[in-house]
């Protein structure tokens, strides 16, 4: 029997665009991708897609991985294969940092650095406000779109809360069970096939 039949391995009909999530399918066994839940940052047919995973913590703080910020106890999260030279920060701040980019309601990416260390300084910025990343996904133009074809990925809504409430160890599970019944069985499998 096909097991993409099987296991209901189909992606679904939402278009990806920024600020919805992209769900893996549970037997997509990537170092990065493997389970996680990845949110949109930009997506642009003709010129490519860009976001981050949401649910994968490297289990190292901020300043335990950067120096030169004030301190701040903040995990740092694994973003992507790109760039993992480079920081990269999700915020529900808004406009409070400038040149922040919207997202979705609530959720902005980057912005003013220098407004964002002064806030940690100040205590206006919580741990619980901000992400950091370490690198960042993307896709070249055409590419995302082939990988839904092939039911790599499923496409969701999310909200910021959603996104910054939920335990990353939860993440995937929590999303997959609110796409409903057609994908119960995802749950059932292990991470790792061979050991069932």
């Amino acid at each position: 029997m096909n097991i993409d039949k099987l296991l209901h391995i189909q992606s679904n009909k939402l278009s990806p665009q920024k600020g919805k999530i992209l769900i893996s399918e549970p037997l997509m066994h990537d170092f990065y991708f493997g389970r996680s839940v990845v949110l949109l940052v930009e997506h642009a047919q003709d010129e490519g897609s860009f976001g981050v995973i949401m649910n994968k913590v490297i289990g190292r703080t901020l300043n335990e991985v950067v120096q030169g910020f004030p301190e701040f106890n903040a995990p740092v999260y694994l973003g992507g294969p790109v760039q993992q030279n480079n920081l990269f920060y999700i915020h529900q701040l808004g406009e409070l940092i400038p040149q922040s980019e919207p997202i979705l309601d609530g959720l902005h990416w980057g912005g003013d650095i220098e407004t964002v260390c002064a806030m940690m300084e100040t205590g206006h910025l919580k741990p619980h406000q901000i992400r950091f990343y370490l690198g960042y996904s993307g896709w070249d133009a055409g590419q995302l779109n082939s990988e839904l074809e092939r039911n790599s990925w499923l496409v969701s809504n999310a909200t910021a809360n959603g996104l910054f409430n939920t335990r990353s160890y939860l993440m995937w599970r929590h999303f997959v069970r609110r796409m409903g019944s057609p994908y119960e069985k995802w749950l059932k499998l292990p991470e790792d096939p061979s050991l069932n």
